[in-house]
């Protein structure tokens, strides 16, 4: 069996659950005893080991006074000052599962007794029971076979470095360089610690001004099932940072990448999606990179899983290499959805939030990714012809063409089928309605299974997909751009999905305790929480005319919820920019560092010694040059408030559009699973309709249509964090 790698998680999460005794004696300082864990929660420690702080013991008697037990053994000799002379650090390890007791004497008094709550490397800890079956891919990592039925695997550390010869291509490697060594961005090369040194190794200068070579440590291992890799500046040979030193390399600063997609599980996946996760801008920086497979949604679309992975990953992070000045979340489309949820469900995991043509979250998404293929349907059986102009009115979308090229080619309805799942789940293990009906279902909602439960009718997962009441193509009725004809005739073809998701005539009904569930686990981002005070940086490439499904209105709708829930959203800022705005490089939009923006303000709050509430702090302290903006083409800067349907510059370069649902009459929130239904009433059209077209209306609608004015059936506030399932 692997050994427990180390490090935990920490920062503002790392909680203290200890008894504090009074103190004396000449060995304490002024403070009081107090012991707690630094690299996570106590409650939820994994793999054998955790990082633990002493205050109120004079470093220099530490040696001769103070004694430590782990249940009843001798951890003592663990304990040393940390940075700058304090407080005590030990990193204890030989914890068993379950319940340990932590014990701290000076001068043979107690002072302090902390209890830990261990569980396994291979999880779960708070996520529910795991998937099964699970396909473990460590050899196509490079880290050769799995060791056991929970994937795990060898932990492997290889370097690379940035060479300051001529870029070779990008994907090219050494010959003999593992798979883990694969298609190295260009510029970088495999490093061999033990082969004489390359005579083009680069230097860079970190954010700390500290120049140092450009060679970076590669760790892979696995951690919760999942494949994890730590990247960040290091020569061989010279100490590692840790608790209890700094180097140079390191500028203390943690960055988290997310990737993106949205898949069902069943297999352990790569930490890849699309990118090796070597961030140039980032690594050159000193920040260190960190990235596992499964907070990856392509690999597993399920952010309780991507937060359980997220903490033990920081945790093992924390464990070897010491407590982050910061963490940052960082990354794209399925990518940002695990920031906004985690910030969200489990605070204190990330600091600061850097989403990437973002989406507010998965489940409220899903409704408008499903519709294109009930509207297409719709639109291809229509007696009345349909433009595409009406088509895309009816959408809500720049052009119909985002339905048709792009959601219709991935997830719609893929999203919700059972059988779509991953080409590594052998076919004879997945479901079939008529050969194997308890097969493996790939759909969004079994794949979140331990969240919305089952059925008890279908033994499959609870849904809360609803298109129950909803007036398709409402907004374009009322404007005169489809006639009554055609918007009566569209909503009387819509129908819905059954529960393999194949289209049906009637419509789709939501499962209420499944609604339940989806508000009140966190499953729907209600912009309230800590996701009302955590800063937060959206930064959104205009995509929208392209048919590209990362539509620039999601980031109204994130800031939407936000508003709602606190009265206001400034610690959100979205920066809007061309198609293809890199990061951090070139000129205009290119040359902001999102990261470094974020870090600087979370410094800038970090000093912040006053009692305000963070939200406070947040706003305050927040740079001058982190203010909603967007990038013309030029690279010229314009500063203004992003504001939906607003008359400025930023709206006339990149004007926002909308999904079938707002185009529905919903709000711009999107946060409605199943609205709440009043009767059909023709004084509420803009359009004149005949009385027999109201009749008609109706008997389309008989238990009524959508009042936007009401909260959602179901809706409500998230009751709680830190849910366990």
């Amino acid at each position: 069996m692997q050994r427990r790698r180390r490090i935990r998680f920490a920062g503002a999460l790392a909680a203290s659950v200890c008894m504090i005794f009074p103190a004396g004696g000449s060995v304490l300082t002024a403070e009081k005893v107090a012991a707690r864990v630094v690299s996570g929660r106590p409650d939820m420690v994994t793999g054998g080991d955790a990082l633990v702080e002493i205050t109120g013991v004079a470093p220099a008697a530490a040696s001769s006074a103070l004694s430590v037990t782990l249940n009843g053994r001798d951890v003592t000799s663990a304990f040393r000052a940390g940075p700058a002379g304090g407080p005590l650090f030990g990193r204890i390890d030989g914890l068993a599962i379950g319940r340990n007791t932590v014990e701290v004497r000076v001068g043979g008094k107690r002072q302090a007794r902390l209890e830990l709550t261990n569980y396994p490397l291979a999880g779960p800890v708070f996520s529910g029971p795991h998937q099964v079956p699970f396909i473990c891919q460590t050899e196509a990592a490079g880290l050769g076979p799995a060791l056991d039925a929970d994937c795990t695997a060898r932990t492997a550390v290889t370097y690379i470095y940035k060479s300051t010869a001529p870029s070779p291509a990008l994907g090219t490697r050494g010959a003999n360089a593992p798979p883990a060594q694969a298609a190295l961005p260009a510029g970088f090369k495999p490093f061999d610690p033990s082969a004489p040194r390359p005579a083009d190794i680069a230097r860079t200068t970190t954010t700390e001004g500290h120049t140092v070579d450009y060679i970076v440590r590669r760790e892979r291992g696995t951690i919760n099932r999942a494949i994890y890799e730590i990247m960040l500046l290091h020569v061989p040979g010279q100490p590692l940072p840790d608790p209890w030193t700094k180097t140079p390399g390191w500028n203390g600063r943690l960055v988290y990448l997310f990737g993106g997609g949205c898949n069902a599980g069943y297999h352990q996946g790569g930490t890849e999606s699309g990118n090796d996760g070597i961030n140039d801008i980032q690594l050159s920086a000193g920040y260190a990179s960190t990235a596992s497979s499964l907070n990856v949604f392509g690999n597993t679309c399920d952010d309780v899983i991507s937060a359980e992975t997220l903490m033990m990953v920081k945790e093992h992070f924390i464990e070897q290499f010491g407590v982050p000045v910061h963490t940052i979340g960082t990354g794209g489309s399925g990518g940002s959805i695990q920031q906004h949820l985690i910030a969200q469900n489990y605070p204190g995991l990330l600091d600061g939030l850097t989403p990437i043509i973002s989406y507010p979250d998965i489940v409220t998404t899903v409704s408008d990714i499903v519709d294109c293929s009930l509207l297409a349907r719709a639109f291809d059986g229509a007696t009345h012809a349909w433009t595409d102009a009406q088509r895309t009115a009816v959408s809500g979308f720049a052009t119909w063409r985002t339905c048709t090229d792009s959601w219709m080619g991935y997830f719609s309805p893929n999203v919700i089928r059972p059988t779509a799942c991953s080409s590594t789940i052998p076919k004879s293990q997945v479901y079939d309605p008529a050969t194997n009906p308890t097969g493996v279902r790939c759909g969004i909602h079994d794949n979140e299974v331990n969240v919305y439960g089952r059925d008890p009718k279908t033994g499959f997962a609870r849904r809360p997909l609803d298109n129950v009441g909803v007036q398709y193509g409402l907004l374009a009725f009322n404007a005169g751009q489809v006639t009554a004809e055609q918007f009566l005739e569209l909503n009387a073809l819509i129908g819905g999905y059954d529960v393999d998701g194949n289209i049906i005539p009637a419509r789709t009904t939501a499962d209420p305790v499944a609604l339940r569930l989806a508000y009140e686990t966190g499953r729907v981002n209600s912009g309230a929480g800590s996701l009302g005070s955590i800063p937060i940086i959206d930064w959104r490439p205009y995509v929208d005319a392209a048919a590209d499904i990362h539509d620039s209105f999601r980031s109204f709708a994130t800031r939407a919820r936000l508003v709602a829930a606190n009265g206001g959203a400034d610690n959100h800022v979205i920066f809007r920019m061309p198609s293809g705005g890199g990061l951090g490089v070139g000129a205009g939009a290119r040359s902001v560092n999102p990261i470094q923006l974020m870090d600087s303000w979370l410094d800038r709050i970090a000093i912040d010694r006053s009692n305000e509430p963070l939200a406070v702090k947040a706003v305050r302290n927040k740079p001058s040059e982190v203010a909603d903006a967007c990038w013309t083409e030029a690279g010229e800067r314009i500063v203004e408030p992003a504001v939906y349907g607003g008359a400025g510059r930023c709206n006339q370069l990149y004007p926002p559009y909308a999904d079938p649902r707002i185009a529905a009459g919903g709000p711009l929130a999107d946060d409605i699973l199943k609205c709440a239904l009043r009767p059909v009433d023709a004084r509420d059209y803009k359009q004149p309709l005949t009385p027999d077209q109201v009749a008609r209306l109706k008997a389309v609608f008989p238990l009524g249509v959508c009042d936007y004015s009401r909260p959602g059936v179901g809706q409500r506030p998230v009751n709680g964090t830190w849910k366990k399932y």
